[in-house]
């Protein structure tokens, strides 16, 4: 099987990405899991820290390499001779987002698909900029994110994690 790329931000990983990931490792030999960079937002984590939680993470999973992924992923894919991309979808809202990025892609690569794989039901409420909010607050988001994850954040907002 040809290797697949899961991109995205990951700030932070959730229970929702790395499900998504393990379940791409089950059917492609190879697995980049691409850490976007992009000037235009402000992350809570830094690349470098995105990367070390995830691979705290993922280290399960030996046929997945992890990166940092800046500028277009067109770009980011041809140098790596990668044809397929992977996206998890949880809502018809990520769905029409997701789409229009598949076509545009598509436009700018034509050999490069997207794989659109369904969120488990346990995980389609499930956004870092949810599980960002409840940890700020105090919340527990042990249940929402791997252990790494739920230290990093409870580091990082000054609160006890359980």
């Amino acid at each position: 099987m040809p290797t697949a790329l899961c991109p995205g931000s990951f700030d932070p990983p959730t229970n929702g990405h790395i499900d998504v990931i393990e379940r791409t490792a089950r059917y492609f030999d190879d697995v980049v899991v691409g850490v976007t960079v992009n000037p235009s937002k402000k992350p809570l984590f830094s690349t470098a820290e995105r990367i070390e939680m995830l691979d705290l993470s993922l280290a399960h999973l030996d046929n997945v390499e992890l990166a940092s992924l800046d500028g277009l992923l067109v770009d980011f894919a041809a140098r790596r001779d990668i044809r397929v991309v992977v996206k998890g979808l949880r809502a018809v809202s990520d769905f029409e987002y997701e789409l229009q990025m598949a076509q545009m892609n598509s436009a700018l690569r034509p050999e490069l698909d997207t794989f659109f794989v369904v969120a488990k039901p346990e995980w389609a409420f499930l956004s870092s900029s949810l599980v960002k909010e409840v940890a700020r607050y105090g919340g527990s988001v042990e249940h929402l994110v791997p252990a790494p994850v739920a230290k990093a954040l409870a580091d990082r907002f000054g609160v006890a994690s359980s």
